[in-house]
């Protein structure tokens, strides 16, 4: 994997991550929507991670692929994610909804590169103002 210490959209293979992301389509667990989803990311040690989503009965409960994707970055070593992708069972490039985009944010943080349906774009684009483990150390600080 090909990512630069800067995380230049340039730098990424896309083309690996977003087949990483259509193969990991076909892992998805999806019997009550049937809308399965794929979704891969780069680690800053240079990592291919992959998730998908996994439906549960009571779906209040259900993970999406971009929570089995935090997982896996989290088991297998942490780091951040410095690009992200994820598909449809199409293989089409989707958007994550918003609880997944403040997951991302939280592990990757405003420099990771997301592929979206309109092109790569950086998180601060994708979760504006977004909300993080600063705003928390904010009002620590102020407040002992």
């Amino acid at each position: 994997m090909d990512v630069d210490p800067v995380g230049t959209a340039d730098a990424v293979d896309w083309d690996a991550l977003r087949a990483a992301a259509r193969e990991a389509v076909g892992k998805a667990y999806a019997p009550y929507s049937d809308f399965k989803v794929g979704a891969a990311a780069f680690a800053d040690d240079g990592r291919l991670l992959t998730g998908a989503n996994i439906e549960n009965a009571a779906y209040g409960v259900t993970l999406c692929a971009e929570c089995s994707l935090v997982s896996a970055l989290v088991m297998s070593g942490g780091g951040r994610f410095t690009a992200f992708t994820c598909v449809n069972a199409l293989g089409e490039t989707i958007m994550p909804c918003g609880r997944c985009r403040q997951i991302l944010w939280e592990h990757g943080g405003p420099e990771l590169l997301v592929d979206t349906p309109l092109g790569i774009q950086p998180m601060t684009e994708v979760l504006p103002q977004a909300f993080g483990p600063g705003d928390l150390d904010h009002v620590r600080k102020a407040t002992r």
